[in-house]
């Protein structure tokens, strides 16, 4: 089972307040009592060397310091003679200092020191009653006597300070220790009830305490749990300027770094997964290129390599004969030659290092030069041409590879032909551009096949392609170009036949 930091710390919190509230009841209780009595034998002893500076001999004198000494100590006091004649207690009235209206003298006991200073007198009992027990002595000087008595009559332990003055008259003050246990008990009981609300309070205080401490760790840890799901949109907002402050300023600073390397780092994956993609499609391009060109030298080759060997082994031996076999060879290495060509101009252009020859021109006067060059393969083959009178329009770029455009899209419309055998051509004006249209009758390019057309060597009906003398070269050159001029191009399939378009930038006048 895991228990949560806010839990340890009020555990530990409430633990240490408990440890040092017990701590301090078991010192109390240990201790109190013996501080209890060192202070009073403290008091007792200065109360008694102050006293032995005033006194001069008569208690009358002193009665006001009696009994401030018996109310504040709230001790007994004798004062008697080294007789034992007592001129003064604090259980009835002042004595006459006339030793014969006194009672005889106790017995006289001396020290085993054989000390003046340390000799006692005991007073009578009052009432009387059997002596006290001593059950320690201290001595504090020669003119002063610490002791520990126990009063067998009263049952009352009773610290007794003996003190010879100045004139040789005994003061003995008697405190009794009941007082003292009493007043260590009633405090050791306060100090259990001040203690029960000290842990109570501490408790409390630990929780809140506990509660409050955590909460940055919380939302710090909270924050770390979406750093570590990659999302550094949520900011730490801890306002202190203690270590938990500079912890919080120090994870936002992370997660901004973090944010802005993964950033960058995901920019250039996917770059890199452009380039591998592109890499990857131009090798499947080389592949396909190497394979395309190929494919289609291998015939006129065959035919040529057949026709030259026929012409070798005289095998066509009238002149008729080895004319045909010359015209097939020469139409076979004219088709080669025109496919070298167009490869050329297209690695030219999709190489990048082509430079385009840009100028203004008309385009409606391109247009007819085109025309007029078609005119005859139109009449032969039957194809109606519709071209509404073109205005001049002036535009920009490179005229020989716009006319280039023009000659593929208009000899794969004449290729293309049928049904109605119709081709239309039409300019539309619109901004900064003109658009150029050319639709011919005949059957729908397949969906699938709308943008595969632009691709080299790419043939929706081969055979046909093949019978027109085409490679599928002529509309990736016009896809080249148009995106060299920076100009967009397209094909759609409308009813009975197919458009092709292409832009042109219109020129500044």
């Amino acid at each position: 089972m895991t228990v949560s930091l806010r839990a340890k710390l009020f555990i530990i919190l409430s633990g240490l307040v408990l440890f040092f509230v017990l701590m301090f009841l078991g010192l109390t209780r240990v201790g109190l009592e013996k501080f209890y009595i060192s202070q009073k034998k403290e008091a007792l002893i200065i109360n008694s060397t102050n006293f032995d500076l005033l006194y001069q001999g008569n208690p009358k004198e002193m009665s006001l310091e009696l009994e401030r000494i018996t109310n504040t100590l709230g001790a007994a006091v004798i004062i008697f003679t080294k007789e034992g004649q007592i001129k003064y207690s604090s259980f009835g009235s002042l004595v006459d200092e006339d030793p014969s209206s006194s009672s005889p003298p106790p017995p006289f006991i001396t020290n085993s020191l054989d000390n003046p200073a340390l000799s006692r007198t005991t007073p009578p009992r009052f009432p009387p009653g059997p002596p006290p027990i001593i059950k320690s002595r201290e001595i504090i000087d020669n003119r002063t006597i610490l002791e520990m008595e126990h009063d067998q009559a009263l049952r009352i332990d009773f610290m007794v300070i003996r003190h010879k003055m100045t004139n040789d008259d005994i003061l003995i003050i008697k405190q009794p220790l009941a007082l003292i246990s009493e007043s260590v008990s009633v405090a050791a009981q306060f100090i259990i009830f001040t203690g029960i609300l000290a842990v109570a309070a501490g408790c409390i205080w630990a929780f809140f305490f506990a509660k409050r401490f955590t909460l940055p760790i919380i939302e710090l840890n909270r924050i770390a749990q979406s750093m570590s799901q990659l999302d550094f949109s949520q900011k730490c907002i801890i306002n202190r300027n203690d270590e938990i402050g500079e912890l919080g300023n120090s994870i936002n600073h992370l997660s901004y770094q973090l944010d802005t390397a993964i950033s960058e780092l995901n920019k250039k994956n996917q770059q890199l997964m452009a380039d591998v993609e592109k890499e990857r499609k131009l090798d499947t391009m080389r592949k396909n290129f190497v394979s395309s060109v190929s494919h289609e030298l291998k015939t006129p080759l065959s035919l040529i390599l057949g026709y030259a060997e026929g012409l070798r082994e005289n095998v066509a031996r009238d002149e008729d004969s080895k004319n045909y076999y010359c015209s097939v060879i020469i139409d076979e290495a004219e088709k080669m030659d025109k496919l070298v060509k167009d490869l050329l101009n297209l690695s030219q252009i999709e190489s990048g290092f082509f430079q385009l020859s840009r100028n203004t021109f008309d385009l409606s006067l391109l247009l007819h030069d085109i025309l007029l060059k078609y005119s005859t393969i139109l009449t032969e083959r039957k194809i109606l041409l519709e071209m509404n009178n073109i205005d001049p329009y002036v535009v920009y770029g490179d005229e020989l590879r716009i006319e280039q455009v023009l000659l593929n899209l208009f000899t794969n419309a004449i290729d293309h032909a049928e049904f109605k055998k119709i081709i239309k051509i039409w300019v539309k004006e619109a901004d900064n551009q003109i658009r150029v249209f050319m639709y011919n009758s005949g059957r729908p390019i397949p969906e699938e096949s709308l943008e595969k057309i632009w691709t080299s060597f790419y043939k929706v009906d081969k055979a046909r392609t093949r019978e027109y003398g085409g490679y599928g070269l002529g509309l990736s050159i016009v896809r080249a170009i148009q995106e060299l001029h920076g100009n967009h191009y397209g094909v759609n399939n409308v009813e009975d036949g197919v458009v092709f378009w292409f832009d042109l930038t219109k020129a500044k006048i």
